[in-house]
């Protein structure tokens, strides 16, 4: 008989794998856990981590991303920035990244040829990139405008949508420095800024950290569909193929390569490891403030069991989570900082009084951590635009 795990017990699971009704130890096992923290808005990786480590302070995180260098900040699934363990990268790049480096490539090639920059598009960007590394490792750690000074092919404009109102240009160093990332050969080290800077220095993986090790596709996949189940089973094939952003053929060969097993939620078929089919009691009753673009928030593409009827008010028209509000594994509402720095929160159902009092501490702490740090999500939502008006 199919085993039938139930939204009460998939809520359950939540809490308790995504450290939200316990907390974690350390930052690593944070981003371990999870498969990643997202990182295309700084914030995010801080604000996920600070909802999962006792104790959490921004010394933690940047010891671990830039001192012990146990984390990294890598292009991953779906062309998007994650921060992960070492291991976890190269079965990142191995299953997701690597494959995006030919098509980037051909893209660039052609339109170095097209704007006459070079009449051999492949030979020039070759001698470019490895002036490009050369140049990083002489610096250890280089800007992009350093990057520039010393390698003047990377001053270089390329034009985009011509004669269009969208059209703009370019700078080819973000081009280059995007496909040296991709392919491996570089990572993104300390920020410009303060923690909630977006502009990273740059640093050659193999200094870094002694470079990735090179994984076949197939086996990393494996991996990486193993290490998503156990934190996020039972998903759908859906929700993995969107995930992973995999083809539908190489979601459901590496689901049966991964012996997953086939469960029912909700009326559909999910699938879970074979030895995660024991029932998960639920935990104590919990709380919590998780930014935008959590992992929690963006690990499935079917998100009812969570989210309810609440999407159009805290997700923006491209699909990207903002600020949300958890009581024990769904999202309840959304929260956003005010100018003043206060915390305030906009509740889309009743949670009852005990919930909201804690809700209402859980915001007082957030407040009080980020002190005089004002931060505004990358990508806005509706609730979150309400609250500040």
């Amino acid at each position: 008989m199919t085993r039938h795990i139930s939204t009460e017990e998939r809520r359950a699971r939540l809490g308790r794998r995504h450290l939200l009704a316990a907390p974690a130890a350390t930052v690593t096992e944070v981003a371990g856990g999870l498969c990643g923290l997202h990182s295309s808005d700084p914030v995010t990786v801080y604000l996920s981590a600070l909802a999962r480590v006792a104790g959490f302070t921004h010394d933690m995180l940047e010891a671990a991303l830039y001192t012990e260098r146990t984390l990294l900040r890598m292009l991953g699934m779906r062309r998007t920035m994650f921060v992960v363990p070492q291991d976890l990268a190269a079965v990142m790049d191995a299953a997701c990244t690597r494959h995006l480096v030919a098509a980037e490539r051909t893209r660039l090639v052609g339109m170095l040829e097209d704007q006459d920059i070079a009449e051999d598009g492949n030979a020039w960007l070759a001698a470019v990139e490895q002036a490009t590394l050369a140049a990083i490792d002489r610096r250890g750690e280089a800007t992009a405008m350093e990057l520039r000074e010393d390698v003047p092919e990377l001053q270089q404009q390329i034009v985009f949508g011509e004669g269009k109102t969208w059209g703009g240009t370019f700078g080819v160093s973000t081009r280059v420095l995007f496909l040296l990332a991709t392919a491996g050969e570089i990572v993104r080290a300390r920020p410009l800024g303060t923690w909630i800077s977006s502009q990273y220095r740059w640093a050659t993986t193999k200094r870094w950290i002694g470079g990735l090790p090179h994984l076949e596709t197939k086996p990393a996949r494996v991996e990486l569909a193993r290490r998503w189940l156990s934190a996020f089973g039972p998903g759908t094939e859906q929700d993995l193929k969107w995930w992973t952003g995999w083809t539908v053929r190489d979601t459901r060969a590496t689901l049966a390569a991964v012996d997953a097993v086939e469960v029912t939620i909700d009326g559909a078929a999910g699938y879970v490891l074979p030895d995660d089919l024991d029932p998960v009691a639920a935990p104590a009753p919990w709380v919590a403030l998780l930014p935008s673009l959590d992992p929690t928030v963006m690990g499935w593409k079917h998100r009812a069991w969570y989210l309810g009827d609440h999407g159009s008010e805290l997700f923006d028209r491209n699909g990207n989570a903002g600020p949300t509000v958890w009581v024990d594994g769904r999202i309840v509402g959304g929260w956003a900082q005010h100018p003043d720095g206060d915390i305030a929160i906009h509740l889309l159902e009743d949670i009852g009084g005990d919930a909201a009092a804690k809700v209402a501490d859980a915001a007082a702490r957030l407040a009080r951590w980020l002190g005089d740090s004002k931060i505004t999500p990358r990508f806005r939502t509706p609730v979150e635009k309400r609250i500040t008006g």
